[in-house]
């Protein structure tokens, strides 16, 4: 055994004889495992000739010596397998499927189709992996060269390119993933088909990726909950719940085999398996000093509007609370500032713009617009202005892996239930919050900063706190290792992992009072 260690080791020998530990760990891994049945639970062996042997311990973990000055460190796990435990990605490798085409490298070829029956051209926001054009004209708003003009519904291209070119633990070998990344663009590919489009078409990709996935050998080690897909489209856009032509959406995450999947998207829905992660804002840094710089510039901001809003009403929603929202700022005068983004209006398309406007406020007003959330949540953390919530929705029950749990670490908390309960006095209550709780409030946000940016894809940040890329891989990986976990306990995983979950988005979990700290 220690010869052909040996053999198989000296056919990756450099030039000073010395073999790459990681190149060792994966030719001795796969080398050990094959023999394991053979060899039994204890592995020895000896050559008189040969400084490459295996050196048996009174018990796991074994060390197997690949030259003089190096060695591998093997432990037999509970599922019978060898693994090197001083592997640093022991626990996070993830394997990328080799989808066809057609489920994202052909959507991209074809941008200009995502939004049919609509005037935008998407294609100038795939620029930079999926980053979007940079932003040459500052006005003095921004800082350095890391803003680009990011779309929301990039996230999916973001998050593949981020995983391609800058993730450290991606592995061929499906067998040694703690995770298995599906590079579906489920967000690309549905916005070619929510407008005029039968529920067949608008259902047509889903049906092929699951019939691609549930063939494969992956697939079958835990049935797909080994599995996540990322969009940068709510989830509702992909949980229609009938056939019913004039319902919204495709039905991707009720058929069976997506069930057994996670999906990170913009927005969760009530269901287990679909997780909430921040909506990419316009900032990418690509070195650690650029957000320290960032961070810096939001403490010394000068702000002139006690607090803003940037939006617009919503008079097609009945329960909608932006009329009052609007009504309030405008009565405010310098009190607030308010951005128009009604339709037409192309002010909210300019991130400098919409930095301007949150960087003066010290407080940034975010009702729910066409869902529950929206990406102002995370232009205004950025932005160093403290949000204030009016639904539990908006952010509390979404991003848990991003934003603290106690939410009024960061925030402050208006709920409305219903519009015709509205009592809240925006200005009055704003401006009785105490010097000393908004410079608390303020320096959490600018905390949260890194936790809520994605990268620049092709970019690390070492020294860092992890961005959000980092959070939810780090979200995702810890989720399936706990279905792993009820696995190995005799458990049945189902329970739970895809469940609705009625509570979700109601009030009562957060108090329904207004929670504001004087």
């Amino acid at each position: 055994m220690a010869r052909r260690l040996s053999n198989v080791a000296s056919r990756f020998m450099g030039a000073n004889g010395v073999i790459g530990r990681s190149v060792a760990s994966s030719v001795l891994l796969r080398l050990v495992e094959n023999h394991r049945q053979r060899l039994g639970a204890t592995l020895s062996g000896s050559d008189n000739g040969s400084d490459d042997f295996i050196a048996p311990l009174s018990r796991n973990p074994l060390v197997v010596v690949v030259n003089q000055t190096d060695s591998v460190t093997l432990e037999l796990t509970r599922e019978n397998r060898v693994v090197d435990v001083k592997d640093s990605c022991l626990g996070q490798y993830i394997y990328v499927h080799d989808l066809p085409s057609k489920f994202n490298e052909d959507l991209i070829k074809n941008c200009h189709l995502f939004t049919r029956g609509t005037e935008r051209n998407m294609c100038p926001y795939l620029v930079n992996l999926g980053l979007g054009s940079g932003i040459q004209n500052h006005e003095m708003v921004l800082l350095n060269d890391s803003w680009f003009s990011t779309s929301q519904f990039m996230l999916e291209v973001i998050f593949h390119n981020r995983l391609k070119n800058n993730y450290k633990c991606l592995t061929n070998d499906s067998s040694l993933a703690s995770a298995i990344y599906v590079p579906f663009y489920a967000g690309l590919d549905i916005s070619r088909r929510l407008w005029g489009v039968s529920t067949s078409e608008r259902d047509s990709s889903a049906l092929d990726l699951v019939n691609w996935l549930s063939v494969r050998p992956e697939w079958k080690k835990m049935w797909g909950r080994d599995h996540f897909l990322v969009t940068g489209r709510i989830s509702w856009d992909f949980r229609r719940q009938t056939d019913n032509e004039t319902d919204w959406g495709s039905k991707l995450r009720f058929l069976p085999e997506s069930e057994n999947m996670s999906m990170l998207s913009i927005e969760s829905s009530s269901w287990n398996n679909d997780i909430a992660i921040p909506y990419p804002t316009c900032f990418h840094p690509s070195k650690e000093d650029q957000i320290l710089q960032w961070q810096d510039k939001m403490r010394r901001q000068r702000r002139n509007h006690l607090f803003s809003f940037a939006g617009a009403p919503r008079p097609d929603l009945q329960d909608s609370i932006r009329g009052k929202i609007i009504d309030q700022c405008l009565v405010s005068g310098s009190g607030c500032k308010l951005l128009d983004c009604n339709y037409g209006a192309t002010n909210c398309d300019n991130p400098v713009n919409v930095m301007k406007v949150f960087q003066s406020s010290v407080f940034c007003l975010q009702p729910p617009g066409d869902s529950y959330t929206r990406r102002s949540i995370f232009d205004a953390i950025l932005a160093g202005c403290i949000p204030v919530f009016f639904h539990p929705g908006t952010a509390y029950a979404q991003y848990l892996w991003h934003l603290p749990k106690n939410y009024t670490t960061y925030s402050l908390y208006m709920p409305v239930r219903e519009i015709k309960d509205w009592k809240v006095r925006i200005k009055e209550t704003l401006l009785g919050i105490s010097e000393d709780r908004v410079v608390e409030l303020r320096e959490e946000v600018i905390r949260l900063i890194p936790r809520i940016i994605y990268a620049d894809p092709i970019s690390k940040l070492e020294s860092i706190e992890d961005d959000a890329f980092d959070l939810s891989v780090k979200g995702i990986l810890e989720r399936i290792e706990r279905v792993r976990e009820l696995i190995r306990e005799g458990k049945d995983p189902s329970i739970g992992f895809s469940d609705g979950d009625d509570y979700k988005y109601t009030f009562s979990p957060y108090g329904g009072e207004l929670n504001v700290t004087i």
